[in-house]
């Protein structure tokens, strides 16, 4: 799958590389031939599984609106003038209680709110608006990355996991509209229940009485949709949001 033409290398930045989704995202891009950076809470891995090294990643805390602006800042730097082709806001956190059950609205305090709200909802315009310029240059693409607890109440999600993925999804719609007139696209996708290390137990339920395909979804799933939305197969697609579920939301 790598780019064989003499065109130009293209360029992705994707949020939240470390694992499930993301993981397979970077792979997918990487293989075929796009140069990936990475932004996530932890440094660069040493074993890296795909072609990429340190140059290319940046350790951010997206919970801290200083450090994401620190962030896009270095991000611009190491562009070095080339455009973007693809932002992927894919970072999430989804906290749970101390005996690891579901937060709802009335046992979430403020400060929970708060900091699932920063990285879920804020870093991803943040990061839009930060790299607008090399967006608009490349005529690129954004996806935001949402979830089928943003339209319905799910048994694991927390409301404010929840609710922070809704907005997300009335984000993208605006932001559909506001970087249309520059070229950009701004789409979003829904997972349902995708088979990666966070999810909980009981899990195995759902997908019996709800999923009409009656399995989970794996990450290369996800992320080969991910890859449509950035390529020119779907370049008059703009505002959408896509459900990934196997169904589970009929």
């Amino acid at each position: 799958m790598q780019n064989m033409s003499n065109a130009p290398r293209r360029t992705m930045l994707l949020t939240g590389a470390s694992r499930g989704i993301g993981h397979a995202t970077v792979i997918r891009f990487s293989s075929a031939g796009w140069r990936v950076l990475t932004c996530s809470r932890h440094p660069f891995p040493e074993e890296c599984p795909w072609g990429a090294g340190p140059e290319d990643h940046i350790q951010v805390d997206l919970a801290s609106h200083d450090d994401t602006q620190r962030a896009i800042a270095e991000i611009r730097e190491r562009l070095n003038g080339d455009t973007l082709h693809a932002l992927v806001n894919n970072a999430a956190i989804s906290p749970k209680a101390a005996d690891g059950s579901r937060l709802g609205s009335i046992e979430t305090d403020t400060d929970t709110w708060s900091h699932v709200f920063r990285v879920n909802f804020f870093a991803p315009i943040m990061m839009a608006r930060g790299l607008l310029e090399e967006l608009k240059a490349a005529k690129g693409s954004v996806v935001n990355v949402t979830s089928i607890a943003g339209s319905r109440v799910h048994p694991f999600a927390g409301a404010a996991y929840a609710t922070s993925k809704a907005a997300l999804a009335a984000l993208t719609r605006e932001m559909a509209s506001d970087f249309g007139r520059f070229g950009i696209r701004v789409n979003a996708i829904a997972p349902g229940e995708i088979d990666t290390s966070i999810l909980s137990p009981g899990t195995e339920k759902i997908v019996e009485s709800q999923i009409p395909l009656r399995r989970l979804g794996t990450p290369d799933e996800v992320a080969k949709i991910i890859y449509v939305l950035c390529s020119e197969t779907s370049s008059y697609v703009n505002g959408a949001e896509i459900h990934i579920n196997g169904g589970q939301h009929v």
